[in-house]
């Protein structure tokens, strides 16, 4: 299934998208039981699970999709975990070593904006940068997780934007990465978040990013380094991981500040950040 967040008559509500782009059931006017966010319906276990697949085979309570707001797939988990350097080529064309471990650092639930929400340029930077990256989100908590069960834990995947303030990121705050990957906005997410079943491999998608239709990243997730059940068993080592929390996974090479010369993003610019088989966000910076 493909869960959405969206908003109508000004109220949150919890859907399933037909299909990419498509109408979308209201779960929680097809099943009062039903909460109106992702994160506590995946809490409640497979029972709401079951409710949401029986509703969308009698496509119950569908709503036009221009008729609603679709806002991020998942906007409270308690964390975002992200992880650097993950992709061989992206590591390549920044001349550093491949990590042996899983690279990780975090963002905080304020930097989760909608898929087509306008990502406000902060005053603090003059070095915005896209990252175009596959997520995940956790479906049951993870604590010291073996590697062979650790997709287990995981609800669905989604499309993130991971914005990058790179005069922060690098050379500034005493060599710490957060303050230039953790501001308010930094993580466009959606549009939709797609579960394993439907999605199969999650590691074999064309992944892309484009700035003002102009490609910029182009590869696949088969070119993760660390693929996700190793990120969640690296992760869960130090961390326990709860249902709703969201996970970036790395981006591939195309990266503003490795061109030459570096190019960043401006007000006005349109990042579109796409994932085959999930969707695509498209966030205008302004």
């Amino acid at each position: 299934m493909r869960f959405v967040q969206f908003l109508r008559k000004g109220n949150l509500s919890l859907g399933v998208e037909l299909k990419d782009g498509g109408d979308i059931v209201d779960l929680c006017a097809g099943d009062s039981k039903i909460p109106p966010d992702l994160r506590s319906f995946i809490e409640r276990g497979e029972g709401n699970l079951r409710s949401a697949q029986n509703l969308v085979e009698k496509r119950k309570c569908v709503l036009a999709r221009d008729s609603v707001k679709i806002v991020a797939p998942i906007s409270n988990p308690e964390k975002v975990v992200c992880v650097g350097m993950n992709y061989r080529d992206h590591c390549e064309e920044q001349n550093a070593p491949v990590p042996v471990e899983p690279v990780v650092f975090n963002k905080f639930p304020s930097s989760i904006i909608g898929p087509s929400d306008d990502l406000e340029y902060p005053m603090e930077t003059q070095k915005l940068d896209w990252e175009a990256e596959l997520a995940f989100v956790i479906g049951k908590e993870a604590r010291c997780v073996e590697e062979s069960n650790a997709m287990e834990h995981i609800f669905g995947f989604t499309v993130a934007l991971d914005a990058s303030a790179r005069d922060w990121q690098i050379g500034r705050n005493g060599g710490q990465v957060l303050l230039g990957k953790a501001m308010d906005g930094f993580c466009p997410l959606g549009p939709a978040i797609v579960t394993k079943d439907e999605i199969g491999d999650p590691h074999n998608l064309g992944i892309r990013c484009k700035v003002n239709g102009i490609i910029k990243q182009n590869s696949n997730t088969n070119q993760l380094v660390h693929k996700s059940a190793a990120i969640i068993a690296h992760i869960s080592r130090f961390l326990t991981l709860k249902p709703g929390d969201v996970v970036l996974t790395g981006t591939p090479p195309g990266v503003g500040f490795t061109r030459n010369p570096p190019e960043f993003l401006q007000r006005g610019d349109v990042v579109q950040c796409e994932i085959d088989g999930i969707g695509s966000i498209s966030n205008r910076v302004v």
